[in-house]
């Protein structure tokens, strides 16, 4: 009994560790900002001068902060830096199984395979007021260009 609780604590911790498991709770992976830009031109065009899309190489410049990989989880899409900045999937998650066409064109289906809607809670994954984190009310940067991606009309 203790050698299957063992077991299955390490088998836990290994998964955690080798990040085989999404921040958003499926087996949904990242695809990167790329992959969305096939679909979403003026978003991602829109997007490329944000404040978000250079959110890593402001932090990595800042002499205020000394920069740290704890510094990722707000100022890059994943863990590792290969998706640098504040990207699509940040605020609508790991995109692998929503990103065909045929997934996107349904909405539920879309937020079915792991699109997220973003919400307040969104934002304040990171915009937490705490320390160095601006809080933002959502609602109030919607038509911020500067801060979020040019949206599509309705």
């Amino acid at each position: 009994m203790k050698f299957r609780a063992a077991f299955l604590i390490t088998a836990v911790v290994g998964v955690l560790v080798t990040g085989s498991v999404s921040v958003f709770g499926g087996d949904h992976t990242f695809v990167g900002a790329a992959k969305c830009k096939m679909c979403h031109k003026v978003q991602h065009t829109s997007w490329l001068q944000t404040k978000h899309a250079k959110a890593t190489e402001v932090a990595k410049a800042s002499a205020d902060k000394t920069f740290g990989a704890e510094c990722l989880q707000c100022h890059a899409t994943n863990n590792d830096e290969s998706l640098a900045g504040v990207q699509c999937e940040t605020c609508h998650g790991a995109g692998s199984d929503y990103k065909k066409m045929s997934i996107m064109k349904d909405r539920e289906q879309s937020i079915g395979a792991g699109l997220e809607i973003p919400t307040q809670a969104t934002c304040e994954r990171c915009h937490d007021g705490e320390d160095h984190h601006t809080a933002v009310v959502k609602e109030d940067q919607v038509n911020n260009k500067e801060a979020i991606h040019e949206f599509k009309k309705p």
